[in-house]
């Protein structure tokens, strides 16, 4: 069952996020190497690799091409996390491959050789399912840093690309930008094209070295302007001239300045393909397929206002946004800000105790000051009383405090008439079940 072999898989979690590729080349080696039979495009960074993920898959697939997506994490469902052609992988598939991961990782460790992480199982079914399809294309995120990520086993990318950095899982990747970008940087491979966007001229300097040493082509986006004509809090359109091609009002559907600019950065990876004759472009079905692209738990409005105006779906707006770090918190405050201006906003949020959370704090208290203290639903959460005494020490009483999904939603509901905006923020494990309750409809009395 793969309810079996996702739990089996799950339980992988016990050696932790070990970065280092040994253990995976010896296990792909096994399985026959199908991640050599792909044409990959690599996308790492700290926030914004998801939706330049996103952008890239739905403009190629508008296209007409076949393409594979790797992403990190799930908001809902095990299978989102490895998709062909727009669909997910299915139960039995996953059955089929991970059966077969599985087995060899037993042969490993039955010869005494260190067993593949969690994450490294899924990135080995992933490979084996695409080696299955053989899209035109696979897009892989990475999922921590670069140098040692799971991902990085691919030897010859079409292309890499690095959307931002900043502040993460500091513990691992370093404590400096510079590092953090060397680490992400690690993606970089022998003659493949780099497109980045990052701002901060240290670690920019980081990655244009590793470009130089590689023998790469740099394309530097940061200082192109994508232009923001209109904006609602469910679409955008964005204008922005790429050397000498004009991409003039791309209607989105992902919102926040944020957005424009990693629409910017796929668009460069997707221009840097079309220039290498690799890929070609209809622009019609091109804006067309970046219409389609959506974030699920990222500045998502799941109720409310008439989304964005249908007049039927009244009342306050419901939003979801994974902001699990400092930036993107930052972010999210910037979007809600300029949407929600002068407005009367809930926030629901819950955090990891492992994140940076007092610099969190800095930014989502200037949302609003009315604050639910909640719990994300992971072993890493930082206790909803926890942070409630962190919010009391800032001088703001929290409204209430939720210690699991359902009383988030309970308190949504009850207090929703009152405001303007309910919006759910921090972790993805808090976004995804409050996700999935809106969608089923759960009564949470």
């Amino acid at each position: 069952m793969a309810a079996d072999i996702i739990e089996r898989i799950h339980d992988l979690d016990r050696f932790g996020a070990v970065l280092g590729l040994e253990r995976l080349r010896e296990l792909m080696r096994r399985l026959g190497d199908p991640q050599n039979e792909l044409k990959c495009i690599h996308i790492a960074g700290t926030n914004g690799k998801g939706s330049v993920c996103r952008f890239i898959e739905k403009g190629l697939a508008g296209c007409g091409y076949s393409v594979g997506l790797y992403i990190s994490p799930y908001i809902e469902v095990f299978n989102e996390r490895i998709q062909c052609g727009g669909r997910y992988i299915t139960d039995e598939e996953l059955e089929e491959y991970g059966g077969r991961v599985l087995g060899e990782m037993k042969a490993m460790t039955d010869e005494g050789l260190a067993s593949p992480t969690e994450f490294e199982a899924v990135m080995a079914i992933a490979f084996l399912f695409f080696a299955a399809k053989q899209p035109d294309f696979v897009v892989l995120e990475t999922g921590l840093g670069g140098i040692g990520d799971a991902t990085n086993i691919i030897r010859n990318p079409l292309a890499c690309a690095i959307t931002t950095i900043s502040f993460d899982h500091k513990d691992v990747l370093g404590d400096t930008l510079e590092e953090i970008a060397a680490n992400k940087a690690g993606i970089i491979k022998d003659g493949a094209p780099v497109i980045t966007n990052v701002k901060d001229h240290e670690p920019a300097a980081v990655i244009a070295r590793k470009a130089y040493v590689e023998g790469c082509r740099l394309v530097d986006v940061s200082r192109i302007r994508a232009r923001v004509d209109r904006e609602t809090p469910v679409s955008q359109q964005v204008s922005m001239m790429l050397w000498e091609t004009d991409y003039s009002e791309i209607e989105i559907s992902l919102v926040g300045e944020h957005q424009a600019e990693n629409l910017k950065t796929a668009l460069a990876v997707i221009e840097v393909l079309r220039k290498e004759r690799i890929v070609r472009i209809e622009r019609a079905a091109l804006y067309e397929g970046l219409r389609q692209a959506v974030q699920p738990g990222r500045f998502e409005v799941v109720a409310g206002r008439g989304r964005w105006t249908g007049e039927e779906d009244t009342g306050s707006a419901v939003i979801l946004d994974g902001a699990h770090n400092e930036a993107g918190a930052a972010a999210l405050k910037e979007t809600m800000n300029r949407l929600f201006a002068g407005e009367r906003i809930l926030l629901i949020l819950g955090i990891l105790r492992d994140k940076e959370v007092d610099a969190m704090l800095n930014q989502m208290t200037q949302i609003t000051g009315m604050i639910v203290a909640a719990a994300p639903d992971n072993p890493r959460k930082l206790n909803a009383d926890d942070l409630a005494d962190r919010l009391r020490s800032r001088g703001i009483a929290p409204i209430a405090v939720a210690r699991t999904p359902e009383e988030c939603v309970r308190i949504a509901r009850k207090r929703k008439p009152e405001y303007d905006a309910v919006l759910f923020a921090g972790s993805l494990y808090l976004i995804g079940a409050v996700r999935r309750l809106f969608r089923d409809g759960a009564r949470t009395e």
